[in-house]
């Protein structure tokens, strides 16, 4: 089950990585319907912008050319008022010295690397030891993107992009990375659209942070969320959170959640693996009848505002969190408080420590093929 890729000539990696170096530094003016605006400065000074997508039934999407990341994502709830599902903060500042990932682009690796090494092509590559001894997630969270209006008939689509130089964080090859976010037109819905290349043989694992409270941001914990997972088995972990290698049936333990489940019903179980994440940090593998086309991966439900979400992606995996390290100690937007469970994430994905299981899905990104993967977070009310 490999990711989807297109083969592409050599002479377009050239013009694409061209093209992406040679855009103004560290964004360029966009002039159309979505709107930007100052987003704040750096501690270096830089200026960083905020860009507002909205479509005809009212719902809006603030995205930060910082991290490409979602700042919030406003919604209605049963009765129409509409209200932010997302998790962040008012100010750059947070998202330039926090570290939980609020609504970020997360690469070069979304997810856990053993030990923070991994073997390509007969060479070990050594990777920042970010999380204990393993590598987590990567960088791709404090960079400054170069955003563009691409808006089209679909909706209002912001693509931003970024150039990841060879040996950045301890990875190979120079790669492009295009990340578009598009508010769907006719319906509240943000696609996620995720392009890559590369000059030499490397591993990527592109995924998106949101932390979802359907309730509304701040609003207390999300144990009473109505879950469905549309996964059969899961990816043990061990006490480091690393996969161990097995795929893992879901029946009969506190991972099951082919049918709708509360979030917090089994979530204190005396299960080891429960333990090792103190709640859900897991990655199910998804039942796609068709590996690599658009399928539904879950659904969620706040039984209070009458918000559903439904995930859909191109992905093999989904990395299911329950924001179990929050802790009160984070102010978010809007002076809330973010404690324990506040929020879980729902993150499209290949799996964790893929380089250094042979048997999962590979991650490997070649030149001449392009990556590509969607993600799409649509939105009801009942």
């Amino acid at each position: 089950m490999a990711r989807p890729r297109a083969t592409i000539p050599a002479i377009a990696v050239l013009a694409f990585f061209t093209a992406t170096m040679a855009r103004p530094y560290p964004h360029t003016e966009v002039n159309s319907k979505v709107q930007k605006q100052a987003f704040g400065k750096l501690q270096d000074g830089r200026s960083v912008d905020l860009y507002i997508l909205t479509n005809r039934q009212g719902a809006e999407a603030a995205i930060t050319n910082y991290g490409a990341t979602l700042v919030s994502l406003k919604v209605p709830d049963r009765h129409g008022k509409h209200g932010d599902v997302v998790l962040g903060y008012d100010k750059i500042a947070g998202y330039e010295t926090g570290k939980a990932y609020f609504g970020a682009t997360v690469g070069r690796y979304g997810n856990r690397i053993a030990h923070a090494k991994f073997v390509l092509d007969g060479t070990t590559y050594t990777l920042e030891k970010n999380d204990g001894e393993n590598h987590l997630h990567g960088g791709f969270n404090k960079q400054v993107w170069t955003a563009k209006d691409v808006s089209s008939a679909a909706g209002q689509t912001l693509e931003l992009t970024y150039l990841s130089q060879d040996g950045e964080e301890g990875f190979p090859g120079n790669l492009s990375v295009k990340v578009a976010y598009t508010l769907l037109t006719g319906q509240n819905a943000l696609k996620i659209d995720y392009t890559a290349i590369t000059d030499k043989d490397t591993v990527l694992n592109l995924t998106h942070h949101s932390y979802f409270n359907l309730a509304g941001q701040g609003n207390g914990d999300v144990l009473q969320h109505q879950l469905t997972i549309h996964a059969s088995r899961f990816t043990p972990v061990d006490s480091t959170l690393i996969p161990t290698g097995e795929l893992r049936e879901v029946r009969n333990t506190p991972f099951d959640f082919l049918q709708p489940t509360a979030i917090g019903a089994r979530i204190d179980q005396d299960d080891p693996q429960l333990k090792f994440g103190k709640g859900y940090d897991h990655n199910w593998v998804l039942d796609q009848k068709s590996p690599g086309s658009l399928s539904a991966a879950a659904q969620a439900y706040d039984p209070e505002s009458g918000r559903a979400m439904e995930v859909s992606t191109t992905e093999p995996g989904l990395q299911f969190y329950s924001g179990n390290f929050l802790d009160g100690s984070i102010q978010g937007k809007d002076g809330k408080t973010y404690g324990p469970r506040s929020a879980f994430c729902l993150e499209t994905q290949h799996f964790p420590d893929s380089p250094n299981h042979p048997d999962f899905p590979s991650t490997v990104l070649k030149p001449g093929q392009q990556f590509r993967s969607s993600t799409i977070y649509k939105f009801s009310k009942r």
